[in-house]
């Protein structure tokens, strides 16, 4: 049975999210975003349990980054463009039995997003370079 998890980020990643600029500026911002993680990105997946969802963060139309926990975190990317996936405030995602596979899907703002591609993200490494960088 498929089951839809609801994901609320904080405020502070909406208000980063909402932006009016040009579409030259937007892509910029989801180039930066994406860079910040790349060097951290494994292997495609094709699924991962998850029991809950701490947060996410949208990259750009396609792609977002789902944490399960304070050291897990995903890549996913969508099929098509999610026309509202980098201005959502919140999004959901479907699971069966809390594994999140590629026939699962997200959904945002109505609109049905099938996945794609999952990728783990190390999050333990990339803290770890943040601290050894400051």
């Amino acid at each position: 049975m498929k089951a839809l998890i609801a994901i609320i980020p904080a405020a502070i990643l909406a208000s980063a999210c909402a932006t009016t600029g040009d579409s030259s500026s937007t892509i910029q911002r989801s180039d930066e975003r994406l860079a910040r993680y790349e060097p951290y990105v494994g292997e495609p997946v094709e699924r991962f349990t998850a029991w809950r969802y701490y947060s996410w963060e949208p990259i750009s139309r396609t792609q977002f980054v789902l944490r399960t926990s304070p050291s897990g975190a995903y890549l996913l990317t969508v099929d098509r463009t999610c026309a509202e996936l980098q201005f959502a405030q919140n999004i959901g995602v479907t699971t069966t039995g809390h594994q999140v596979t590629k026939f699962d899907s997200v959904l945002v703002r109505g609109d049905r997003c099938l996945i794609r591609q999952i990728q783990p993200i190390d999050v333990r490494q990339m803290r770890a370079d943040q601290r050894a960088a400051t």
